[in-house]
């Protein structure tokens, strides 16, 4: 494959292909599942919003982590409910690339933003009286935006790195979705670089 001709590239997304049986009954599962984590980080989301007692630090964070789940689960749940269905189990090269980036951001936000909400029930604990002063309205807004910058930061340094690569032959990525490792390594140059700075970004975050 040559890496200038994107567009003409595509990957086939293997998963668990060889048991049509298994696929249907996944697909019964992920979309219950699905449609839980839709409803209930959404119902969540509507609370926070129309309830001024829970304009608080904590429900903030909350409210911003049930955002990210409903954000990270619907990078990559409908492409699979719909390869689940179909017989043609391929994905183009920027949707693959796409879907990689928003998942992986999410996923960096996440794990960024659990570290901000255990810093903030740390203060609320050990600073009680001088909580509601150190964790402004401010202060929070921009904890939230730093940890969804150290998200986007990373995966857009991993999604760079990662198309720069050849991939010159080999297009069957053994997983649902196209997860970064599972990309990197279909292409036909050292790899090395890709999987230090991975390993680095899931150690900072």
């Amino acid at each position: 494959m040559d890496r200038t001709n994107w567009t003409e590239i595509e990957f086939i997304l293997q998963g668990l292909s060889e048991y049509p049986k298994v696929e249907k009954l996944l697909f019964v599962m992920c979309l219950m599942m699905y449609l839980v984590i839709l409803l209930g980080n959404s119902t969540l989301i509507i609370l926070i919003l129309l309830d001024s007692r829970l304009h608080t630090p904590m429900y903030f964070f909350l409210g911003n982590l049930s955002l990210l789940d409903i954000c990270y689960t619907s990078s990559f749940t409908p492409s699979v409910l719909i390869h689940f269905l179909s017989k043609k189990k391929t994905i183009s090269f920027t949707r693959c690339v796409v879907q990689m980036s928003v998942s992986y951001t999410m996923a960096c936000t996440e794990c960024v933003l659990l570290a901000v909400m255990a810093y903030d029930r740390y203060m609320a604990i050990c600073n009680p009286l001088r909580y509601p002063i150190i964790m402004s309205k401010a202060l929070c807004i921009q904890m939230a935006a730093l940890s969804w910058g150290m998200g986007f930061l990373n995966s857009l340094t991993e999604t760079i790195l990662a198309i720069q690569l050849p991939f010159c032959g080999k297009n069957v990525i053994n997983h649902f979705v196209c997860e970064i490792m599972a990309f990197v390594k279909l292409a036909c140059a050292d790899i090395s670089l890709n999987e230090i700075a991975i390993m680095l970004g899931n150690d900072l975050t």
